[in-house]
This record gives C-alpha cells, structure tokens and sequence, in this order.
C-alpha cells in the first residue's frame, strides 16, 4: 500500500537482482539516480498503455506541483514579514 509523501505517494518496488542491475548500468551510463531512470519508466509505459489518460494526469500533477511551489513561497513570505526566519531561509 502506498503511503502519501506531500502531494506524491512512496511505493516500494521489488526487482530481481540480475534485472536491478540492468537499471542501476543505465543509471549510471546516464548520471542518474536508478529511482529516477525507473520512474521515468514507469512513466512512459503508463503514457504508452493509456495515451487517453495519462496527458490529463501529467497535467494534473503539474498543476498540483505548481500550488505546492506557491503556497510554500506564500509561506516563506509570510513567515518573513512576522520575522520568523528559519535557518533554511536566512
């Protein structure tokens, strides 16, 4: 079962050992992180399998990584105007 992590869910994946490695040499003949070439993936079979579906879902998820980006800005700002300055934002 996938947990919620912000506004994307954490799923585990369990590979074959042999076929991991296929993964983790592209991985890194691309100077990639192995969960970000198996993402991308997983991406392009969904956008292969259900062409109908996944352009409205890719869209989606940006619009929702957009507000996220905007009500964390919005956050800093107020934060600064109370004169609560984290250690990250200083």
């Amino acid at each position: 079962m996938p947990l919620n992590h912000g506004n994307k869910y954490y799923c585990q994946l369990l590979l074959d050992p042999h076929r991991y490695r296929l993964a983790e040499g592209l991985a890194k003949a691309e100077n990639r992180k192995v969960t970000a070439v198996l993402r991308d993936m997983v991406y392009a079979a969904l956008e292969k399998a259900m062409p109908e579906h996944y352009e409205t879902a890719k869209k989606a998820d940006e619009n929702a990584w957009k507000e996220s980006v905007k009500r964390r800005v919005e956050g800093r700002m107020r934060s600064k105007a109370e004169g609560k300055v984290s250690e990250t934002d200083a």
